[in-house]
């Protein structure tokens, strides 16, 4: 790193009841401090350093490492791209983007993913009160679930945290019990979070001709368009960010927008989506649990749930809801996955009728179509 300190010389500390430690990178001392002042609030949590620019991080972490960095892209002296592909080049540290400029410019987002950074965030900017506490909430969960994402190369296992209680899918969409639904098109809905953008691009890429795919993916707002477009231009089929009322049809696969949540409504043999606001489900905005839902009530057992890659638990419940409505559903084998948190607990909650590695996934999708019977 030129004459920058060397990343990674301080010692670990052992695991025990201590807070995840947070690190803010940043150039603007307002920044740093609201940021600072979100973190601290959170009983779960310490900052324990704020740096200016990547030089003055890299001198702190030769004293203490942290638990999870909070990145900024442009900053003076070196920029946060620069810094994260050194960073994950001598010693992973799991790293969250908390950038403007990654809002606005899709290319920086997905850059910043192949990477290694956790999650991609922008800054805080609600306007009012209420809005400020829930992307306080939602940074405060984003920092818990990030230092204990499994990198390459840590030391130091990272510490437990206690998870405060979430909104299950019932504050959007109201349960009903299963009932028998008509034969229809059939239905694929894939949900994923961390390591999800590659996932998805496996699965999608692998894909000649395929039913209607829905897919929900952890995004923050106006990343989606772009990561749809990437998609689009790389993929057989067609990829495209839901529009609330797209029609969801064979060879076509819809992924729903950033701060949205999405949920299918059966029209005749056919769907189309719903794109709507409502808050943060299973504390994601748009959630799987509630495309799941939507599909077991919408589709019962015409649908196949597929639940990737991620931090968390969002989409568990709402595939167990899957299975009980008769569709088939699969979760992502650990070996395959970057954070098997969300396939893992569908697969505790016996959610999942199959487990299967990634590379899998592109003939389950095509036997499902075909209205083959999975084994």
């Amino acid at each position: 790193m030129n004459s920058m300190a060397p990343v990674g010389t301080a010692p670990a500390v052992p695991r025990g009841s201590r807070k995840v430690r947070v690190m803010i990178v940043d150039d603007s001392p307002s920044v740093r401090m609201a940021l600072a002042g979100i973190f601290e609030a959170d009983p779960r949590l310490e900052v324990i350093a704020m740096a200016s620019d990547p030089y003055v991080a890299a001198q702190r972490m030769a004293k203490e490492l942290p638990d999870v960095l909070f990145l900024d892209i442009e900053m003076p002296r070196m920029d946060g791209l620069t810094f994260l592909r050194k960073i994950m080049a001598q010693r992973p540290i799991p790293t969250v983007i908390c950038s403007t400029i990654a809002a606005e410019g899709s290319a920086v987002f997905l850059q910043a993913l192949d990477l290694g950074a956790v999650e991609v965030v922008a800054k805080p900017t609600a306007n009012s009160a209420a809005g400020l506490r829930e992307q306080g909430r939602q940074l405060c969960d984003i920092a818990c679930t990030a230092a204990r994402a499994p990198l390459r190369g840590r030391r130091a296992p990272p510490p437990a945290v206690d998870v405060p209680p979430k909104l299950s899918a019932d504050a959007v969409l109201p349960p009903r019990p299963p009932r028998p639904v008509p034969k229809t098109a059939p239905l694929v809905c894939i949900g994923a979070s961390t390591g999800g953008t590659e996932a998805i691009g496996h699965v999608l890429g692998g894909l000649h001709e395929c039913p209607a795919i829905v897919i929900v993916q952890h995004m923050p707002e106006n990343f989606t368009a772009a990561f749809a477009r990437r998609l689009d231009s790389q993929c057989h089929i067609a990829v495209k960010e839901a529009e609330d009322g797209d029609p969801v049809i064979a060879g076509r696969a819809l992924l729903a927008p950033g701060a949205r949540h999405l949920a299918i409504v059966r029209v005749g043999t056919g769907y189309k989506v719903r794109v709507f606001d409502g808050p943060a489900v299973s504390r994601h905005r748009p959630s799987v649990d509630v495309l799941f839902r939507s599909a077991a009530q919408q589709a019962g057992a015409n649908a196949l749930g597929i639940l990737l890659t991620g931090m968390g638990g969002d989409g568990a419940a709402g595939l167990l809801e899957m299975r009980e409505a008769g569709a088939r559903t699969i979760a992502q084998d650990e070996a395959s996955c970057v954070v098997f948190g969300m396939p893992k607990e569908a697969i505790e909650l016996g959610a999942a009728e199959k487990i299967a590695p990634l590379r899998a996934m592109p003939a389950e999708i095509g036997a499902f179509g075909a209205g083959k019977v999975m084994r």
